[in-house]
């Protein structure tokens, strides 16, 4: 393996390193998912109709998130009052200790338990609006780059001359390449395995009667970008919001959602295992490490990393030597799959 390539592997594991311990999973987030979205509307090579049209998904998207938020702090103290006593009912029939034995009671924890947190609030506030600088400089990054005509993401940068910094430079290249691409797999596999479950939720939502209607779709598309974790949690929030209604309503919520995530498995499966064939083990563990390091922003890049890794991994191939005479193979690793570097015999 050249020193240029040795190189631009350090530097994409140096990279990833500072993005965890500095909190930067954000600012990669938004310049990767923008950058995915100007590719898509990248018709006939018209860049600035490109960033016009991202600029319009990116208002459109704080719009709707808006409205989500409104939404929720609407509707929650409302399903909460019609879920508790169903709760609390469940609870006294199987001898269920609660830290509260009312509707007011809860709201008493409530209260304290934020008044106890309340020295939170300021810093939760100061993080937000920090993330949120953070997205607007991933926004302009994605548009800069795509839009300046030297740094192209899909084609391959060629170095003027034969040096260690042109050779490095054009490895670095390829690994950003590799990155962009396992973000592209992995997130449009996601993106359409979420539109898929939204859809036929949607369907058992709305045939349901079930209330809260708009706020159930946006929950469940929005947490199906979460491998795996995603589906748990919008399917909590059906069934407890099923449970408002009746214990019936909830048990034929549990049997559907059941029912067609295992139909959807077969979907699913032809989906993830063209694009990105992993174990679902591997995937979880790469979840929990991502949420540790990195919050939510964390959980949603771990897949790509992952996928990142095994693309990268495939393409150097181990070359085998005879058995020497201490019994023992020698490998060699070769620059790629193209270019094997032969072994004598």
């Amino acid at each position: 393996m050249s020193k240029p390539r040795k190189f631009s592997y350090a530097f994409m594991a140096l990279m990833l390193v500072v993005v965890a311990s500095m909190h930067l999973a954000t600012p990669l987030l938004t310049v990767l998912f923008c950058m995915f979205a100007l590719h898509l509307f990248n018709f006939g090579n018209r860049k600035f109709l490109a960033s016009g049209l991202l600029v319009c998904l990116c208002t459109a998207i704080l719009m709707g998130l808006a409205y989500f938020f409104n939404q929720a702090v609407l509707t929650t103290p409302l399903i909460l009052d019609k879920l508790l006593p169903v709760v609390m009912e469940a609870a006294e029939k199987h001898n269920v200790a609660l830290p509260f034995d009312s509707v007011e009671g809860f709201k008493d924890v409530a209260i304290d338990t934020l008044v106890q947190q309340l020295g939170l609030v300021g810093s939760s506030v100061e993080k937000f609006l920090r993330q949120a600088a953070m997205v607007v400089i991933g926004i302009v990054v994605a548009i800069s780059l795509f839009a300046n005509s030297s740094i192209v993401v899909d084609n391959e940068f060629r170095g003027s001359q034969n040096n260690l910094y042109n050779m490095t430079a054009e490895e670095i290249g390829a690994r950003f390449r590799t990155f962009y691409k396992s973000f592209a797999t992995v997130m449009g596999a996601q993106i359409i395995i979420s539109a898929i479950n939204t859809f036929f939720t949607a369907l058992f939502i709305m045939g349901a009667a079930m209330p809260y209607a708009s706020l159930l779709f946006m929950v469940t598309f929005l947490c199906g970008l979460l491998p795996i974790l995603g589906n748990i949690m919008s399917n909590t929030i059906i069934i407890s919001v099923a449970l408002t209604l009746s214990p019936m309503k909830a048990l034929a919520a549990l049997v559907f959602l059941i029912v067609i995530h295992k139909l959807e498995y077969f979907l699913n499966s032809q989906i993830i295992g063209k694009r990105i064939r992993n174990p679902m083990w591997l995937t979880l563990l790469a979840l929990v490490v991502g949420e540790r390091l990195m919050g939510i922003a964390g959980m949603i890049l771990a897949p790509v990393v992952l996928h990142y890794v095994k693309s990268e991994a495939s393409k150097v191939r181990v070359v085998r030597r005879s058995k020497g005479d201490d019994g023992e193979e020698d490998n060699l690793v070769g620059e790629n799959t193209e270019q094997i570097t032969k072994v004598e015999s």
